[in-house]
């Protein structure tokens, strides 16, 4: 029977199509390949049988542009061993170098930022790698057939089950498995709420993240903010607005400014949305992490009927997972559902199926718990390393969450940025997550992501942002 390309070795690539014969032209190949990186040095090749069957020439013409190529040392060939890559490969003249930019240490600009303290992320260097590979062979191995298929828009049931009882158990939500829908992340639950019918405007805080804004708004739907103060989002603001069906809100622990969202509030967005047939759209982003007192729980226990709860593993494990989860009111399953199912993407089956068993075996508890503890561990050194060195800025908000507020004098938001920048830091001010439509605050803050630099390396980071910052007077 002939041999097929499929049964042999290594696929390698090698385009024949130059000028000059079929030698000629595997030689230049072979040569560009190992010039370009694509074949790295001790890479193995192919034998030259089964590179010839794959090319579909003869073995002699590959056999005589090997021993070439290991005359002039790009290959080598050892008895055993087979032909490789040449550690050393002579390399051709490099061409005329780019002009040089401005680099770390130029006088032109500051060097770039060693450490990221802009918030989002996680400490993924604590991901928990072992319990979650064990709950993952766990998950394979209990998975039945069906789950290695596409899936369904909801989602896995076996994470849904989890999941109701896990929310109802630490956030105070009142769901059932059939209200949850899992997505591939928070950004994707909210461009689907924002493609439902009917939608009208959305009202959003005034201080929050830009590219939230922007799902919605490229659903086709208008946004306008409101006012945050000490109390959170003045809800009190969406009885004189027109055309709005739905708020997004972060209730736990307002998004950037660190503070929660008063109970007198927290009733006004539910009655206003029970008054108007409207939505509360609660995004939960790290209500987990709560470090001076048990969390306040969800608003969504208020009243499921007319409150959107929205989860994610983003920041209690890792954004890599893209698993996110909505708890909807049952008349928005459907229309929602009916929207998931023109071509959304749909979170994998089996990452779904290993959060549920780490979850149902304790070790997303265990998780969460040794992350409270590392995290307040950070915001304890930041908060005392302002106070002993820099008492002219204070933390505003409540102990929670993964980023801190710092309050600066007057006049110095941007210039502390910038100082920051030559520090090796990269961290925004609290200007960058105002709304552009809500009027300008008489406030300089920065916003300091304590979660992502690693332990080793902390008490420098502290350092360097206790240099950035103004002078005491």
């Amino acid at each position: 029977m002939a041999n097929s390309w499929a049964t042999f070795g290594r696929d390698l690539h090698l385009d024949l199509t130059r000028p000059g014969g079929l030698r000629a032209a595997l030689l230049h190949a072979l040569r560009d390949a190992v010039r370009s990186g694509r074949l790295a040095p001790g890479t193995r090749l192919p034998s030259s049988r089964s590179l010839a069957a794959d090319l579909g020439i003869a073995r002699n013409t590959v056999a005589d542009a090997y021993a070439e190529l290991v005359a002039e040392g790009w290959l080598s060939a050892r008895q055993g061993s087979g032909t490789r890559v040449a550690d050393r490969v002579v390399l051709p003249r490099a061409l005329p170098a780019a002009p040089r930019r401005p680099g770390p240490g130029d006088p032109r600009r500051p060097g770039r930022p060693r450490f990221d303290l802009t918030p989002g992320t996680p400490d993924v260097a604590a991901f928990p790698r072992t319990a979650w590979l064990a709950a993952a062979r766990r998950a394979l191995t209990a998975a039945p057939s069906e789950a290695f298929g596409y899936g369904t828009p909801a989602g896995r049931p076996e994470l849904r089950a989890v999941l109701a009882d896990y929310l109802a158990r630490a956030r105070g939500v009142r769901a059932d498995p059939d209200r949850i829908v899992v997505c591939t992340g928070f950004m994707q639950a909210l461009a689907l709420l924002a493609r439902l019918p009917g939608a009208g405007r959305l009202a959003t805080e005034a201080y929050g993240l830009d590219f939230h804004r922007g799902v919605i708004e490229r659903a086709g739907l208008g946004t306008v903010p409101l006012t945050v103060d000490e109390h959170g989002a003045r809800t009190e603001e969406l009885a004189a607005l027109d055309d709005v069906r739905a708020t997004l809100l972060t209730p736990a622990h307002q998004f950037p400014t660190g503070v929660p969202l008063h109970p007198d509030r927290r009733a006004a967005a539910v009655n206003w949305a029970r008054a108007h047939g409207g939505y509360a759209l609660e995004d939960d982003y790290d209500g987990e992490f709560r470090y001076d007192r048990q969390p306040v729980g969800a608003l969504q226990g208020l009243d499921p009927d007319h409150v959107v709860y929205l989860g994610t593993a983003s920041k209690s494990l890792a954004p890599a997972l893209r698993l996110a989860w909505m708890v909807l009111p049952d008349r928005l399953v459907d229309p929602l559902l009916a929207v998931k199912s023109t071509g959304e993407w749909q979170s994998g089956q089996l990452e779904q199926l290993t959060l549920a068993e780490f979850i149902s075996s304790g070790a997303y508890d265990r998780h969460l718990r040794g992350m409270r503890l590392r995290y307040r561990r950070r915001r304890d050194q930041l908060v005392a390393a302002l106070a002993e060195r820099a008492p002219q800025v204070h933390v505003s908000g409540i102990a929670a969450g993964l980023h801190a507020v710092l309050e600066l004098p007057p006049g110095t938001e941007q210039s502390v940025v910038q100082a920051a920048r030559w520090q090796g830091l990269a961290l925004e001010g609290l200007d960058r997550f105002r709304d552009p439509a809500a009027p300008p605050a008489a406030r300089d803050a920065l916003v300091v992501a304590y979660g992502t630099p690693p332990d080793h390396s902390f008490a420098g980071v502290l350092d360097a942002l206790v240099r950035a910052l103004p002078p005491g007077e």
